[in-house]
């Protein structure tokens, strides 16, 4: 069987669904690659580092496809209509769907009679740890957006004792202390801020105490904060209008503040209005993670940087793909860990009574099967 590695569709994604040092791991499972040609270049890895492993290169996204049993892909949730008429009824696709927030895709994809794995869906089961795409990626954007906050805060982040002075750290707040929010409050406090992180969830105070945070506890009734797959959930506006009211004081002391609370497949919740931000400090920051589903805060607007009150909101989208190296390097070995589960002597098996391959089928044999993705089509 082959596996191929098309372009992403996605203008602006830097990111490769497979790097070099993978391709011998899957040759070592019976299969071949094949990559398109500049597949790769955006992320630092060249048709020549490729072919040194035995991948063979291609010039065109359709090639990729006819050679294909198996396609890769990174945001397989941007696919346009042109990719689509490439996928057949014998392609398995594997990727980012972004399902619940993008079900049309899958309805298209469905139609071409292909096979495709959600990669979103992958069950939080300790199996399945190594297959979590969204925590690999995540672990990046946690990263990246402290950097991002860094670069612009008109302070520096530590506390510095020098012959001209102290100078005192900086404040960092991190709302949400999911993968991205525990990374984000890690790097804060590698760089020497004074980091404190809030979440919805109790159970994670631990966690961002061992990383040298304070955890912010603030007292309202929490009931089914969390759901089975181990992601914050929804709450009623009664909640969030009264937890704004709460974290206003914390927000305002905070130099820096970096939001992440987001729910799959529903808009993220508005946790900042604009009057909080009016009462921030003159040149404070803040990041907010959700920008691609409506942002956290009232003033976010995806893809830009908005001043306001002397206040920068910046709304990056697709942040991973500005670290395209690692972030390549870290989903390629997601996408062979999910291989590695459904190949068996050199061919696919697509097992429904394996928990990890029944709840990330997206589609097979001309129909949406995953429950909660029909369900939204059919609404």
């Amino acid at each position: 069987m082959k596996v191929g590695i098309p372009k992403e569709s996605l203008q602006g994604e830097k990111r490769v669904a497979l790097v070099p040092n993978v391709v011998p791991m899957l040759s070592r499972l019976g299969l071949d690659v094949v990559v398109e040609s500049g597949a790769g270049e955006s992320a630092g890895y060249s048709d020549a580092e490729f072919q040194g492993v035995q991948a063979q290169i291609l010039k065109t996204t359709a090639e990729v496809y006819s050679a294909s049993d198996i396609v890769l892909k990174v945001r397989a949730s941007e696919v346009g209509e042109t990719e689509i008429s490439l996928m057949k009824q014998n392609h398995t696709v594997i990727g980012l769907f972004d399902p619940l927030g993008s079900p049309q895709v899958a309805n298209l994809i469905s139609k071409t009679g292909a096979t495709s794995f959600a990669l979103e869906l992958v069950p939080r089961i300790s199996r399945a740890q190594s297959m979590d795409a969204l925590t690999s990626q995540a672990t990046i954007t946690g990263y990246k957006s402290v950097l991002m906050a860094a670069d612009k805060l008109p302070k520096m982040f530590p506390m510095l004792m020098t012959a001209a002075g102290t100078i005192t750290p900086a404040k960092v707040f991190v709302i949400g202390a999911g993968v991205a929010g525990l990374q984000a409050i890690a790097t804060a406090n590698r760089l020497g801020a004074v980091v404190s992180g809030y979440d919805v969830r109790p159970a994670v105070k631990d966690q961002v105490e061992s990383l040298g945070a304070t955890f912010i506890e603030i007292e309202l009734e929490i009931v089914d904060s969390e759901e089975a797959g181990g992601y914050a959930q929804a709450m009623g506006e009664e909640f969030y209008d009264l937890q704004r009211k709460l974290l206003t004081a914390v927000v305002s002391e905070s130099d820096v503040v970096i939001t992440t609370a987001a729910i799959p497949g529903k808009p993220a919740p508005v946790l900042i209005t604009t009057e909080m931000v009016k009462q921030m400090k003159s040149g404070s920051i803040i990041v907010d993670l959700a920008a691609e589903t409506g942002g956290n805060c009232e003033l976010t607007k995806a893809g830009e940087e908005v001043e306001e009150f002397n206040v920068s909101v910046i709304g990056p989208v697709n942040l991973a793909s500005s670290i395209p190296y690692h972030a390549s390097q870290m989903y390629a070995r997601n996408q062979l860990a999910f291989l590695r589960n459904m190949v068996k002597e050199s061919s696919l098996n697509i097992d429904m009574s394996d928990q990890i391959i029944q709840e990330s089928l997206l589609t097979k044999d001309g129909k949406v099967v995953n429950g909660r993705v029909a369900e939204l089509l059919a609404s």
